[in-house]
């Protein structure tokens, strides 16, 4: 009896092993099919902030006008007399001055008609406008709208003057063209912020003053797995500004370069990318 039992045992024993090295082999192979370390980048979102002033909107426009009128209608009236010599010609430019201040804030119906003739009152303003010429006064301001944006020239610095601009790339990736900002290795041991800085240079040349604002990225772009064997791309954003300079293109995949509001990078992007990046750019 206890042989018949000890043959059981030993028997249990066995089959217990075995279903032991079933599993270990089983989890070895579930380990040996994780997908690889994800392929890290870095990336540079190149800004060139806005060099004018935006154009007030209506709503601004109103709400200014308004309060110009309010100022002139409660503020003290100014003591001409004590600074301009009665009857000379700077008090006459003074008053011309003031009544156009007056007639753009309470329109021409709120003017006191002038008790001079018109002859008179031509002859001060040929005056005005001579004396204006005189001291270099009157000149016109530039225009807000520069010829690059009439050319729809993409890669001057000196368009859309009012908005934020961003440098995208136009590469030739996986025999692909893809729009994408300046983008880059990191070698092992290598800090992201200087490992973007790195790969600005390579694309971009070093004809640009540029500053990147921190060490921390702003955003980061996970590409889809082409396989199961394949590792993920990671692309880690880091912002910047153009200080002087312009773009010099000497990446071999390189093959022009614009620069475009979000509104233009929406357009140019494919919709994953443009998801990662979206929040990261200004609307303005």
């Amino acid at each position: 009896m206890l042989s018949r039992a000890s043959s059981r045992c030993a028997a249990a024993g066995l089959s217990f092993r075995r279903a032991l090295a079933t599993e270990a082999t089983e989890q070895s192979s579930v380990r040996a099919k994780k997908p690889p370390q994800p392929h890290i980048s870095t990336a540079i979102v190149l800004n060139r902030a806005p060099i004018l002033t935006r154009t007030p909107t209506p709503f601004e426009q109103a709400y200014y006008a308004y309060q110009a009128r309010i100022r002139r209608t409660l503020h003290n009236p100014f003591p001409h007399d004590f600074y301009f010599k009665q009857g000379t010609l700077l008090e006459t430019r003074f008053n011309i001055e003031e009544r156009k201040r007056e007639r753009l804030a309470f329109g021409p119906a709120f003017l006191e008609k002038e008790d001079i003739s018109e002859e008179k009152r031509l002859a001060n303003i040929a005056a005005v406008e001579q004396l204006a010429q005189q001291e270099g006064e009157g000149e016109e301001l530039m225009s807000r709208t520069q010829p690059a944006d009439l050319k729809e020239d993409f890669t001057s610095l000196n368009r859309r003057g009012q908005r934020n601009l961003y440098l995208l790339l136009h590469t030739m990736e996986n025999e692909k063209d893809t729009w994408r900002f300046p983008q880059g290795d990191v070698e092992k041991g290598q800090f992201l912020h200087h490992a973007a800085q790195k790969d600005l240079l390579a694309e971009c040349g070093n004809k640009m003053d540029t500053w990147i604002v921190g060490k921390a990225p702003i955003g980061v772009h996970k590409s889809e797995f082409p396989n199961a064997e394949a590792p993920e791309r990671v692309v880690f954003f880091f912002k910047a500004h153009i200080l002087a300079g312009q773009v010099s293109p000497e990446g071999k995949n390189v093959q022009d370069f614009a620069w475009l509001t979000k509104q233009e990078i929406k357009t140019r992007v494919d919709d994953r990318y443009w998801t990662s990046i979206e929040n990261i750019l200004s609307d303005y």
